[in-house]
Order: C-alpha cells, then sequence, then structure tokens
C-alpha cells in the first residue's frame, strides 16, 4: 500500500514542503529510506519501529520505503520522525485514508512514544499557512511557537498514540477533545514584555556617549566608544536596549524563527519579545559569529537580527572574526556556501563595540600608560580600515568627575530618551514609506541627494569636513546619514550645518 504525509523541512530560515512518501509491499522484510537524508533523518528507522513497538504496533513482515520528497533536497534533523510513522500505521489502515489530509506533521518520537521538542517549527508553520495547509501536528512544546501564526490550526500533541486517536475520530468535537487547538495571541504577548531593567540615568557623566548612543539607537547606526577601563563603555552599551522601541509583530515573527531555527526557544516560549542583546567573549570563532559549520546554522550576527551585537574589547578578537563582519554589515544579510548547498541568514543588526585606547587601557596618560608607540599602533591595527569605515558613530570616554560619581546631578532615564528615539523612528517611518528603507542607516549612495539634500551653506561646510577629516566615499555618505538622523532627533525637516558639524564629530581620528 502507498502514501504520502504532509511534514516540512528548513533550509536556512525558509521552510518548505517535504512529501514522506511511504510503500508497503510484500517482500523480504526490511525498512530503507531514501531521499538526500541527513544523519538525524537516517536514524529515524530505528526511533520509529521502536516507538511503534512500544506503543502497541508491531511493524509488519514487509518490505518498507519511505521517500522524503523532493529529494534534491537535503533533509536535517528529527522533525520527520511523527509523519514517518504516521505514514506507515496508514498504510497499516489504522485510520482512513482521508484523515490526515491538508495536515502537516511534524515531531520527534523518543522509544516509548512520546513526542519530543523539535527544531524550526515557526518558519515550517508560517510557510504551511501561506501554502493553504489547514492544520498542524507538533509537539506540546512546540505548539504555542507555532500558535502565533494565524490563519492555521496548530495542535500540540504528547505521544503517536494520542495523534492516531484524533486521526481515528470523524468528527470534529471528538477531534477538538482530544487534541485542542492552541491559540497565542502574539500582540498581547508584546505588550507583557518587561522593559530593560538597566536605565541610562544609572549611568554618572558621559553626556557625548549617551548622546552618540541615542542618535545610534534613531538611526541604527553602529557605534564604537573608546575609553580607559571603567570610564562606562559596557555599562552605557548594556543600556542600549532600554531606548529602542519594542518589537513590532513582524519583527517578532523574524526573531523568532531565526530562534527556532537554532533550537534556542526554551521550553513553552512561543515569541522572542525582547531585542536581542548578544554579548560574544572575544575568543568567538569566525564560524560561531557568522554562522556555519558542516551543517549550517545561525551565527551570534544572525541572532542579533532586529537587536544589537555588542563586541567588547574589540581588538582582542581575531581579525578574520571582525573582517568577516563586513558583508553582513553592508548587505544586512549571511551567505554560506557548502558542499551540499548554500544557504542565508538574516543579519539586521546594529553593531556596538568597545575598546581601549592602548593594551593597557591608560593612554594618553603617560602617568599609568606604559605601552609603547609600536604596541599601541599594532593594537589599533587590529581593527582593520574597511570595518572602521563601517562605524557609523566614534567617541571617546574620558575618566568620570568625581562630583558626578557622587550624584550631584540628576541623570536622564532611559524612558525620556527612549520617547526621543521612538519619535525620530516616526519620522523616518513615514519618509521611507513605500521605499524600502527602514532607517536612516539604510540608505545606499544612490539616494543620499534624495533624502539627505543640502543647501548651499551646507553643501559648504560638508566640503570642509570631506577635505579636513579626508573622508572616503562610503565615510563621507555616513556622515550625512548621521547628521540625517540628528536632524530628526530635533524635529527639522531639513539637515543644517550644526548637524553635519556634530555629525562629522563622531567620526574617528587616526587609528
Amino acid at each position: 500500500m502507498f502514501c504520502k504525509i504532509l511534514s516540512g523541512g528548513i533550509a536556512g530560515v525558509s521552510a518548505c514542503f517535504v512529501w514522506v512518501e511511504v510503500d508497503m509491499d510484500r517482500g523480504l522484510p526490511c525498512f530503507s529510506m531514501v531521499g538526500s537524508l541527513g544523519s538525524g533523518v537516517r536514524e529515524s528507522r530505528e526511533r520509529v519501529s521502536v516507538a511503534l513497538k512500544n506503543t502497541g504496533f508491531a511493524m509488519p513482515a514487509a518490505r518498507v520505503t519511505v521517500n522524503l520528497a523532493p529529494a534534491d533536497v537535503r533533509k536535517e534533523g528529527t522533525a520527520f520522525d511523527l509523519p514517518i510513522a504516521i505514514g506507515i500505521l496508514q498504510a497499516m489502515s489504522y485510520f482512513p485514508g482521508t484523515a490526515a489530509e491538508n495536515i502537516l506533521f511534524l515531531g520527534e518520537l523518543g522509544l516509548n512514544g512520546e513526542l519530543k521538542k523539535v527544531h524550526g517549527v515557526l518558519p515550517i508553520v508560517q510557510a504551511a499557512a501561506a501554502g493553504g495547509v489547514r492544520q498542524c501536528i507538533v509537539p506540546e512544546a512546540n505548539a504555542g511557537e507555532g500558535a502565533v501564526i494565524p490563519g492555521i490550526a496548530v495542535r500540540g500533541a504528547s505521544s503517536i498514540s494520542q495523534v492516531l486517536d484524533f486521526l481515528q475520530q470523524g468528527s470534529g468535537e471528538e477531534q477538538e477533545r482530544i487534541l485542542p487547538r492552541t491559540v497565542t495571541d502574539a500582540e498581547k504577548l508584546l505588550k507583557t514584555q518587561e522593559r530593560c531593567e538597566e536605565d541610562f540615568e544609572q549611568v554618572n557623566g558621559q553626556e557625548l556617549a549617551k548622546r552618540a548612543a541615542e542618535i545610534a539607537a534613531a538611526g541604527f547606526h553602529n557605534l564604537l566608544m573608546t575609553g580607559p577601563p571603567g570610564a562606562g563603555k559596557s555599562m552605557i552599551a548594556r543600556r542600549i536596549p532600554g531606548i529602542l522601541p519594542p518589537l513590532t509583530v513582524k519583527e517578532s515573527l523574524e526573531v523568532t524563527g531565526i530562534y527556532s531555527v537554532a533550537g534556542l526557544l526554551e521550553g513553552g516560549q512561543a515569541l522572542v519579545t525582547a531585542r536581542p542583546f548578544q554579548n560574544p567573549h572575544h575568543t568567538v570563532s569566525r564560524s560561531a559569529l557568522v554562522g556555519g559549520h558542516a551543517q549550517p546554522k545561525p551565527g551570534l550576527i544572525s541572532l542579533s537580527h532586529r537587536g544589537i551585537l555588542f563586541m567588547d574589547e574589540l581588538p582582542e578578537f581575531g581579525k578574520a572574526v571582525i573582517d568577516s563582519m563586513r558583508q553582513p554589515l553592508e548587505e544586512h544579510r549571511v551567505r554560506i556556501a557548502r558542499a551540499g548547498g548554500n544557504v542565508t541568514y538574516p543579519a539586521d543588526f546594529m553593531l556596538v563595540c568597545a575598546m581601549n585606547p592602548c593594551p593597557c587601557g591608560y593612554f594618553p596618560d603617560r602617568n599609568r600608560c606604559r605601552c609603547s608607540e609600536t604596541q599601541i599602533q599594532r593594537y589599533k591595527s587590529r581593527v582593520s580600515g574597511p570595518i572602521v569605515d563601517r562605524i557609523d558613530l566614534w567617541v571617546e570616554l574620558q575618566a568620570v568627575e568625581l562630583s558626578r560619581l557622587q550624584g550631584a546631578c540628576r541623570e536622564e532615564s532611559s524612558g525620556l530618551i527612549r520617547r526621543r528615539v521612538e519619535g525620530a523612528r516616526a519620522r523616518q517611518q513615514e519618509r521611507f514609506a513605500q521605499t524600502g528603507y527602514r532607517f536612516n542607516a539604510d540608505i545606499r549612495a544612490e539616494d543620499m541627494e534624495r533624502f539627505c539634500p543640502l543647501g548651499a551653506g551646507e553643501r559648504r561646510v560638508m566640503d570642509q569636513i570631506y577635505r579636513s577629516l579626508q573622508l572616503g566615499a562610503r565615510a563621507y555618505h555616513r556622515v550625512l546619514k548621521v547628521a540625517r538622523t540628528i536632524a530628526d532627533l530635533a524635529g527639522e525637516e531639513s539637515i543644517r550645518e550644526e548637524h553635519l558639524l556634530e555629525a562629522s564629530a563622531y567620526r574617528p581620528g587616526e587609528v
């Protein structure tokens, strides 16, 4: 007997339909699987056989062939256990042939028949809903994650026996009793998210750095802070998520899809509701940062999508690791090529970096710094020019005055800064409607005249800035984009001279 069961697979963070074809015929007893299978899928044969036996369904003495189509798409993971088992049970006539129509099955089987959590449920359910599939049966631990997608009934099951009972029932009411539909309200979840506990009012002094952080958050610009140890670089970086606007439903689904594919959603977690903040150690490998491995999966860059990637002590990272960010910073995506195929991961993140001015951290204070000029230059050269060129804002922190540490002045809270950031974001949203851009940092060179026009006086100022700072073409455009964000924060429609001068002050000097 031949039957087909619908399932789904993952390529990058995108999903595709996979048909599990099962044929059971007379012949020498065997269980073979074909269809470009990874190691985890090949092991399904043993898991399914034992799980069916321990659940009370003896495999018949027959020739069983399972094909996962299309055969030219690589299949990875353990989510095909459930559809394979359902296909075999249908071939054994345990339920009517029409009962599994228009239902997508996902799940890993334990040896006792229980259903275990799998990766990538959200993008697969999203693709199923777009493809007109009516129902999806997944493990209970994944039900909330899949249920955030509207237009499809997602049901969470705890075992293969429960799924079989569902398929054997003809009435909708009885099926609903066995496997009730899971409902998750994405908008309600996002409204209940907790704000960042770390507040800018806890940061004493450092107005210039806090201003740079506000500009970076408003226009989604990359930021680098340099200064001696203890100046507050890490403290400021960790508070930037608190001044970013909350995730929208669309952004939350994008981020959750990445975390779902990477297997980083906690048990029962339906959505990622807070903007990502990734802070890798400087010993991180290139593949861990960018993504890759023998079986590609999202790296920390992609896990920072719609959020922040904070690289503390930037020169301590490997030079190859730092330079690997060139393409993602420009294209907002990561492309990984392997012999088995190519995958693309989203990587639209805000890069925030911190570094010391020298190996010991105290240059130019020669009372404390003992580094030679050679050591200082070698330390700075670990950050290549092309990476520096891709950083919009460069700010230097100084030691905080004692009066500020003693609380003589009241500092501005993250809530007040966030309101200004949200106002600037609203102006960008109106400006970039129907353009494909989201933030000022996204503006391409060919559209600079359209979105960052300059008057005669502003052109003269920009000419002076260009010559005095010896800017390249990319740095010139970045000054304009930062000035556009400063104007948005000020509520100005046009870029003025003071905006250009402030933006130029955030360009690095000698590196």
